[in-house]
């Protein structure tokens, strides 16, 4: 298996079912959960399952699209409105009422269509990424693209140097693998927490 056939596998299973004809860890999460129950923050602190939904989304959006590829980012396709959500930026750092508002707010069904929009996205710029593209360098005007797009809050400064200085394919790998990954655990660490824990 090479790095791209590798990628695309790993990388269906963290989306829901329509991004790719593969089984799919996303939907077990993330599927047969009311609204309601999307909006849940059982612990005070913790995240809802909605917002992880959307975080995850702008954070594979911003660095794919913006850093990665250069290429307009899939919520500048009119997904502000569906998702209503007046915030441009990938959610790290926001406050707990920053958090608690976005989990009210939210459309559930609009976010979890933008965050397969921006799995199918995702998939059309690796696919069409040059192999020699894979080990260039992200470079400082790279991220400062997602920066002017309004990406990062102060206080998540500290993300757009994170994505520098590595390899096209590390930041692929990073983000739309290890970051959706990690935050899917914590979504079943929440679903327990609510009493919803993920089935078999």
């Amino acid at each position: 298996m090479d790095a791209l056939a590798f990628f695309l596998a790993q990388h269906a299973r963290l989306h829901a079912a329509d991004v790719a004809e593969e089984r799919s860890l996303a939907e077990r999460v993330f599927g047969g959960l009311t609204d309601e129950q999307l909006r849940l923050r059982p612990v005070k602190g913790s995240n809802s399952l909605a917002w992880l939904l959307w975080h995850m989304a702008r954070t594979e959006d911003a660095a794919i699209n913006a850093v990665v590829a250069n290429r307009r980012q899939v919520l500048d396709e009119g997904w502000a409105e569906r998702l209503r959500v007046p915030r441009r930026d990938i959610g790290t750092g926001m406050t707990e009422e920053e958090v608690v508002d976005l989990s009210a707010r939210i459309d559930p069904s609009a976010v979890k269509a933008y965050r397969s929009a921006v799995g199918r996205r995702t998939r059309e710029v690796v696919v069409a990424l040059p192999a020699a593209a894979w080990e260039e360098i992200v470079g400082q005007a790279d991220v400062e693209r997602a920066v002017a797009q309004g990406a990062f809050e102060p206080a998540a400064g500290w993300v757009a140097q994170l994505w520098q200085g590595s390899s096209r394919a590390m930041r692929l790998g990073a983000t739309a693998i290890t970051h959706s990954a990690m935050h899917l655990g914590e979504a079943i660490t929440i679903r327990g927490q609510a009493g919803l824990p993920v089935g078999l």
